[in-house]
């Protein structure tokens, strides 16, 4: 019996161990991580965003999130001019030691370097798009619009739920005070004419309402 409890008690820790070792991410240097680091660390999970240094992973995504990132995109893709392109779930460096992923990017097709991009600089960032998540609300809503706005990001959409409907509330850059203020909190349908005419009905998020992709 007591080399079955050994055996037993070893297993355990042997399963701890590999448990530990599965979730074990790196640790920092001195002073934080910095936005270059974020291609060489090894091991870190998809969608891993650097803000202030530090590291922040994503949760799994509901399926509210899923179908507005894609009722948006098409929206956005369909109707963008020639010159402009949409990026989706893709980082931008901000800084030394910022590297956020907004969901959403219209940048200029000149910004397009290659099949091995990973990040794109704010100076060719039209939109940033954030749709708001349980565990994401003060980023979303306070640190990120922050940091994209002092990185002159001229437009911003931060995205949430309500009923079951996207809201989207619309910001653009104010010169004066390099910071966002608020243009519009559209409901329903969202419309605006910058950084291009857009045109979505975020009803069709829920295909049960006859939506369309």
């Amino acid at each position: 019996m007591g080399a079955l409890m050994s055996a037993a008690a070893e297993d355990q820790r042997n399963g701890q161990d590999d448990t530990e070792e599965r979730y074990a991410f790196p640790m920092p240097p001195a002073g934080g991580w910095t936005a270059d680091d974020l291609d060489r660390i090894k091991g870190l999970p998809p969608h891993t965003e650097l803000i202030d240094g530090g590291l922040f992973f994503v949760s799994p995504q509901t399926f509210f999130r899923m179908a507005a990132l894609r009722l948006l995109e098409n929206a956005l893709v369909q109707q963008a001019p020639e010159h402009l392109y949409v990026i989706r779930e893709m980082t931008t460096k901000l800084g030394k030691r910022d590297r956020p992923e907004p969901d959403l990017m219209v940048v200029r097709e000149s910004a397009l370097g290659g099949p091995e991009q990973t990040w794109y600089a704010p100076a060719d960032i039209l939109l940033a798009v954030e749709i708001v998540s349980d565990e994401s609300v003060e980023r979303d809503r306070e640190l990120k619009p922050r940091k994209y706005a002092a990185a002159g990001i001229r437009h911003f959409w931060r995205v949430e739920k309500n009923d079951g409907l996207p809201v989207v509330y619309v910001y653009e850059l104010d010169p004066a005070t390099n910071s966002y203020a608020v243009t519009g909190i559209h409901h329903n349908r969202l419309k605006v004419d910058v950084p291009y005419p857009i045109e979505v009905d975020l009803t069709a998020v829920d295909r049960r309402r006859g939506g369309q992709d």
